[in-house]
């Protein structure tokens, strides 16, 4: 055993790596909040999306045939138009030959302007009842039919019938739906009709408190005398026919501009608005209905009481809002010009909105997107990776003639005195020729010391023990490669052993002189966890068949930090392993294939790695790995419009790792996250069977991996929870280095802890 020392005990200067590292350090915890951020972002965009679209529980009421008791008959035997003046309840009615228009469950983008433009045609005014949620997707809509000079009323938020809801809920609707007219024509209104609601007879004990709150509250409940039924398609004739009144009455008239399929109620109301005429008949809003009775008083809409036109106590912007009724036509005057911060809260609604619009459609293209990519990876791997199972152990499947000569092994080593025993221990049991070098980065924990000691007890007079200053681990693997005596170096981490034929496995494809590097088979020692359990599933699925699949295909982008093995003309033609990424590993291996060797998979070198312990060393390690991946190909990028292996790699094996490594796990948690979204607001069942179809093709995909690398089926019982929990801190993960990656971040050779639980390959299995 021979021991070298690069430098003793002078006090160095940090270099360039440490230094960059020392100001990215700071903004660490920022891009990790970032990130976490950005998940949440998308969470609420999408609950958001939700809410508008569909009300959670159902809508329709539950319960029938309630009594009316507690409700005074002057209530149930009056008029369409019910305020509290004084907190006293009243009923108006809407005088002889005069029609109040009314239309429910807009703004629909395909009925409502429709509907606006007869109504504009023959000079007849309209009250919208509007639903919150419909008028935040439309606001041009509102805004459209506001100017025209229709009047809006509040229809809820989400077309709930309050009467089974609670206080806080019903206020919550009120007030979603000002915000929403606040923020998208700029006003507020004191009418209200409840959804499920006809003519005040049904009125019972259960919405009869809902009606008096907001009345107390100066909301003036509008109900109908005239229902067209046009949401039952019923015909045209009969749609006209059902809302006209009889005997020359007056009628609040209801008809519905959404909530299906309308082309009927398009073709009855102009038919409708001739006929009234025909009888003399005229038009006018709520408001308008309102301001001739108040006539009859000597009262105006202006001055009428609270619930009359006043504004509601209860919404929004009440008080402020209230001084100004500039320019507020009478046929409008349940309209408030919304002010202060009831207008901002409404327009930051109307914007948020408007992204979760256009987010969510956006989202669920690139979930298709990614459906597909996985579909088509898990289809590809399963066959190619069949092809390369039985290409590989044929009896007759030779690389050549047999590699005997000795070949060195380069262990590079930063603090590793729990593990470089155990790793000098498992590679003295070699059954192939080797020299080890292990090169010590400054370590201080008397790494080298424990190095030299092992190797004395074990009698192997084969390990060179070389000491440097720390320098990072491309260093510490150029220093080996140097040092090396054989035209063969096999690279292993400190924390890693090899098992007696692993060198002897690994080494044969070098046979083939086109070869020039050889990734061996990786396995996790400690997989007894939670954490170990999931890493040994990602390690046998994720990286071995991917890798099976790019041997194939001659496009495999990285050779495993844990073991692999070089042609060392090559490495050193290639420069030698680069300190541009923090993936040298996935540096040296594309450079290899741009240099025209060729770079194979051996699944029999199995080596038995301590995978991180934790998920904040799991998250440091693959934060490393992605960002380090990013970086080598942006490195590479050249080889896009390369010719030849160059080329080759860059058209062929950059989009499928950018795609598969990148692309595909930022948006595979959208599989869980829209799978979530449609329980909750589309339907359970079907997005349950949804989900568990797409984890029965990963089960299977990963069954059939671990039959290939003959490992114990038990270990996929931890598949669901890996999916539910693991595939989000990958996004974290990414997202986290394409923050770090934008912001031009640098992250030096990170040093995981390690307990040493994996000694040898048998009590690692």
């Amino acid at each position: 055993m021979t021991t070298t020392t690069s430098s003793r005990g002078r006090r160095r200067a940090p270099t360039r790596i440490e230094r960059a590292a020392g100001k990215a350090a700071a903004l660490q915890k920022p891009r990790v909040i970032l990130a976490l951020l950005l998940l949440l972002a998308l969470i609420c965009v999408m609950l958001l999306d939700g809410y508008l679209r569909a009300e959670v529980g159902g809508d329709q009421r539950v319960r029938t045939g309630a009594s009316s008791s507690d409700v005074p008959d002057e209530v149930l035997d009056g008029g369409p138009i019910l305020t509290f003046r004084g907190g006293q309840a009243t009923t108006l009615s809407v005088p002889d030959k005069t029609i109040a228009l009314t239309f429910d469950d807009g703004p629909d983008p395909t009925w409502t302007p429709q509907v606006l433009e007869i109504l504009e045609k023959y000079d007849v005014p309209g009250t919208f009842f509007v639903v919150g949620s419909m008028v935040s997707r439309y606001p041009d809509i509102v805004e459209d039919l506001v100017e025209q000079g229709n009047e809006v009323g509040i229809h809820t938020f989400t077309h709930v019938d309050l009467s089974y809801q609670s206080d806080a809920r019903v206020t919550r609707e009120m007030e979603q739906t000002q915000l929403a007219l606040a923020g998208a024509a700029g006003i507020t209104t004191t009418l209200f009709r409840a959804p499920y609601s006809s003519k005040t007879d049904a009125i019972d004990n259960y919405s009869w408190p809902v009606y008096k709150t907001l009345g107390e509250q100066g909301y003036t409940s509008v109900f109908v005398d005239t229902d067209s039924d046009d949401w039952k398609q019923p015909g045209v004739s009969k749609i006209v026919e059902w809302a006209t009144p009889e005997d020359g009455a007056g009628a609040s008239v209801l008809f519905h501009d959404a909530g299906g399929e309308r082309s009927q109620t398009i073709e009855a109301l102009p038919k409708y608005i001739e006929k009234m005429r025909a009888q003399g008949y005229t038009f006018t809003t709520i408001s308008g209905v309102m301001e001739q009775r108040n006539a009859g008083t000597g009262q105006t809409a202006a001055d009428a009481p609270a619930g009359a036109a006043g504004q509601p106590s209860g919404a929004p912007g009440a008080g402020a809002a209230d001084q100004d009724v500039t320019g507020v036509s009478s046929l409008q005057a349940a309209h408030r010009v919304a002010t202060g911060t009831t207008l901002y809260e409404g327009k930051a609604l109307v914007a948020a909105v408007a992204v979760a619009e256009w987010t969510v459609p956006a989202l669920s293209v690139g979930l298709m997107v990614v459906g597909v990519a996985v579909m088509g990876r898990f289809g590809m791997m399963l066959l190619l990776a069949r092809r390369h199972h039985r290409l590989r152990n044929k009896r007759r499947f030779s690389w050549g003639p047999t590699v005997t000569r000795p070949v060195s092994v380069i262990v590079p080593a930063y603090n590793e005195k729990e593990c470089i025993a155990n790793t000098l221990q498992s590679l003295a049991r070699s059954t192939h020729p080797i020299e080890i070098i292990v090169v010590d980065d400054g370590s201080t924990d008397g790494t080298s010391e424990i190095a030299r000691s092992a190797a004395e007890s074990l009698g192997m007079t084969n390990v060179r023990v070389i000491r440097q200053e720390n320098a990072g681990k491309p260093a510490a693997l150029n220093n080996g490669v140097r040092s090396a005596g054989h035209d063969i170096v096999v690279m292993m981490d400190g924390d890693t052993v090899f098992e007696p034929d692993t060198v002897r496995q690994l080494v044969q494809p070098f046979a083939d002189p086109e070869v020039g590097a050889v990734a061996g088979n990786a396995k996790v020692g400690n997989r007894n966890t939670v954490i170990g359990a999931w890493q040994h599933i990602e390690y046998v699925m994720g990286f071995n068949l991917d890798r099976r699949m790019y041997d194939l295909l001659r496009c495999m982008p990285t050779i495993p930090g844990a073991i692999g093995a070089f042609r060392r003309e090559a490495v050193l033609q290639a420069g030698g392993m680069s300190e541009d990424t923090l993936a040298e590993d996935t540096d040296i291996t594309i450079a290899l294939h741009r240099a025209g060797w060729r770079v194979v998979y051996q699944e029999h070198a199995r080596a038995w790695t301590e995978a991180p312990g934790s998920l904040k060393q799991l998250w440091s390690q693959r934060y490393r790995w992605s960002y380090g991946t990013m970086q080598a190909l942006w490195k590479h990028r050249r080889s896009l419009t390369d010719r030849g292996p160059s080329g080759r790699f860059g058209r062929v094996g950059m989009p499928l790792v950018v795609l598969f490594q990148i692309v595909t796990p930022v948006f595979a948690p959208l599989i869980d996250v829209f799978t979530v979204y449609a329980m909750i607001f589309v339907d359970f069942k079907a997005s349950l069977l949804a989900w568990l179809a797409v984890l029965g093709v990963q089960l299977f995909c990963a069954a059939y991996a671990f039959r290939l690398d003959r490992e114990k089926y038990r270990y996929l019982l931890m598949l669901p929870l890996q999916q539910l929990a693991y595939r989000q801190m990958m996004y974290l993960v990414l997202i986290h280095s394409c923050i770090t990656a934008l912001t031009g971040g640098r992250l030096r050779w990170q040093k995981l802890k390690r307990t040493g639980e994996v000694g040898t390959p048998a009590g690692a299995s």
